[in-house]
């Protein structure tokens, strides 16, 4: 490979590993700032849990103006929760889409955020040492498939080259 293509490709896969590296922590430095938004001016009700997945859970609760909610985005921090049960929930009493289980906090996501960014990193790493082994591996192959023709090509015109260079001199 080209050591240019092979500077480049690397430097791709380092810009990529630093993007995902800034997405994980972005991903953490926003539940911390969700968190304190809801410690600026939290409420606290109990609330039912209507629907529940993966990565996903909606609730429905009252605040104590009597107005019924339902998070658009469902709960922060949604693990463990199953349907139909009633948990203990605190939101932002600015904004109740904002709303996560009592107790839990932005300290659970801190260590998705950093298996993200060291998934990330084993991955490009590995991608980069495999680019550099095939460039390796080309240019060796290349080398010897080059180191077989010259020398064979070296013998036939060493005693041609000696005939060029007698007819070169004469005064034709």
């Amino acid at each position: 490979m080209n050591p240019v293509i092979q500077r480049r490709v690397q430097l791709g896969l380092l810009v990529v590993g630093i993007t995902i590296t800034a997405m994980a922590f972005s991903l953490v430095a926003g539940c911390f700032k969700n968190d304190s938004a809801i410690e600026a001016s939290k409420a606290t009700v109990m609330a039912e849990v209507v629907s529940v997945d993966a990565l996903h859970a909606a609730v429905d609760f009252q605040t104590p103006d009597g107005s019924f909610h339902s998070p658009r985005f469902g709960l922060l921090y949604p693990t463990e929760l199953s349907e139909g049960q009633r948990i203990s929930i605190e939101y932002a009493a600015y904004n109740p889409d904002l709303a996560r289980p009592t107790g839990r906090t932005a300290m659970l996501s801190i260590i998705p955020g950093l298996s993200v960014a060291v998934v990330g990193w084993v991955v490009v790493g590995l991608l980069m040492v495999g680019v550099a082994e095939f460039s390796r591996r080309r240019n060796r192959r290349t080398a010897e498939t080059a180191g077989d023709t010259e020398p064979s090509d070296a013998d036939s015109s060493g005693a041609d080259s000696a005939g060029a260079d007698e007819e070169s001199l004469s005064p034709r």
